[in-house]
C-alpha cells in the first residue's frame, strides 16, 4: 500500500482507503477500527494524499505530503508527542523543524494539526507506509534463439 491508496474526503474526519473507483464515484473504508465502508460521489472532495503538498518559499513552492510524512518519520519514528489540540506555537514549531521553509503565510494551523493527525493515524494504522520500498529483483530474461533469415523464393526463370 502507498499514499495513492489513501484519502481524506472533505467535510469528513479521518483518512480513507480507497477500495475500488465506480461509475459514480469511489468506494472508501475508514482507517479506523470500525472498517466502515462509504461511497464517496462525484460531488464529495475525495483528495488522494500522494496529491496534496505542502507550501514552501522555495523555488519549487511545495513539497508533496509524502516527502514531509517520511521526514517526520525519520526524525520521530511513530510518536511525535503533538496531537490536534497541542499549542498552535507548539505545531508552528513542529512544522518549522520539519520543513524550514514552508510558507508561513499560506499554511494555517488548521492544516498543520490536519498533518499531526493524519501522521499519527498513519503510524498506528499503515506502519508499512513509511518503510523503504524493497527493490524487486530483476527477473532472468529467457534468451530466445536468433531467429534465422527467412530463404528467398527462387526465381524462376
Amino acid at each position: 500500500m502507498d499514499f495513492s491508496e489513501v484519502a481524506s474526503v472533505s467535510g469528513k474526519g479521518g483518512l480513507y482507503r480507497v477500495l475500488s473507483p465506480t461509475r459514480t464515484g469511489v468506494i472508501l473504508e475508514t482507517l479506523d477500527d470500525t472498517k466502515k465502508k462509504m461511497i464517496a460521489n462525484m460531488q464529495s472532495k475525495v483528495s488522494i494524499l500522494s496529491d496534496i503538498s505542502i507550501y514552501t518559499t522555495d523555488e519549487e513552492g511545495a513539497v508533496p505530503l509524502k516527502d514531509v510524512m517520511i521526514k517526520i518519520h525519520k526524525e520521530f519514528n511513530g510518536d511525535t508527542g503533538l496531537s490536534s489540540s497541542s499549542d498552535s506555537d507548539e505545531l508552528k514549531s513542529f512544522l518549522k523543524f520539519i520543513l524550514p521553509d514552508y510558507d508561513e503565510d499560506r499554511v494555517y494551523v488548521s492544516d498543520i494539526k490536519k498533518l499531526v493527525t493524519w501522521y499519527n493515524l498513519l503510524s498506528a494504522k499503515l506502519p508499512e507506509l513509511f518503510e523503504e520500498p524493497k527493490e524487486e529483483k530483476a527477473e532472468k530474461k529467457v534468451k530466445k534463439a536468433p531467429k534465422k533469415a527467412a530463404k528467398k523464393p527462387e526465381e524462376e526463370e
